[in-house]
């Protein structure tokens, strides 16, 4: 272990540091957004020197990825737990949809900046572009996750299976930016609830597709 200042060693005094910029660069990014935000702006809201910033990140875009990362991981782990709490009888499917999304618009949405952060900026570069890309794969296979445990599939059961993975993953996401850009003016409560009964309609469907 090395040397502690202040109660800390150095490995805690960097991770220390790295949080304050991972803050720092939520709100930079998610107020002015990746083309207004600099290395030295995010170092000043820190309240950091840049050479702290080189210790934990290699560029304002390495810096933009670990923000979008922390904010999607936040996401799908917010959406698995509201569906494992949700109840596990098929009596309550209706409550673990409602679940799902309820819990995945108040973890994009409750925040304004993650909301900006992972809906708007993601194509404000190529880095942020193509983790894009990779994060509409990640919910893809926690869409099929949920769908093979709340329908009984087995892996490879039919190819509807990804087919419906990616339908969903790729149409909530655009939802979700068209909602928070105001192009579909609805309230909150209406969105999530419509939302949930399409998600369950969309699942018998592909369930039915998919054959005995």
């Amino acid at each position: 272990m090395g040397r502690t200042y202040a109660g800390q060693t150095a490995e805690e005094r960097a991770d220390a540091r790295r949080r304050q910029l991972l803050d720092a660069g939520l709100e930079l990014l998610g107020t002015r957004g990746v083309a207004e935000s600099t290395v030295r702006g995010v170092c000043d809201e820190a309240g950091l020197s840049t050479r702290f910033f080189y210790e934990s990140f290699t560029s304002l875009d390495a810096l933009a990825l670990a923000v979008y990362d922390e904010a999607v991981d936040a996401t799908i782990t917010a959406v698995v737990e509201a569906v494992r709490g949700a109840g596990t009888s098929d009596a309550h499917r209706e409550a673990r949809a409602h679940a799902a999304i309820a819990a995945m618009v108040a973890a994009l949405t409750d925040d304004p900046r993650r909301a900006r952060v992972v809906l708007r900026e993601a194509s404000a570069s190529t880095e942020l572009a193509q983790r894009r890309q990779h994060t509409m794969q990640r919910f893809a296979a926690v869409i099929t996750m949920l769908g093979h445990a709340e329908y009984g599939l087995p892996d490879g059961a039919a190819p509807i299976v990804p087919i419906t993975a990616a339908f969903v993953a790729g149409g909530v996401s655009e939802l979700m930016i068209a909602w928070v850009e105001g192009d579909v003016p609805i309230p909150r409560e209406r969105l999530v609830e419509d939302c949930a009964r399409l998600l369950i309609g969309i699942g018998d469907t592909a369930r039915a597709i998919a054959g005995p």
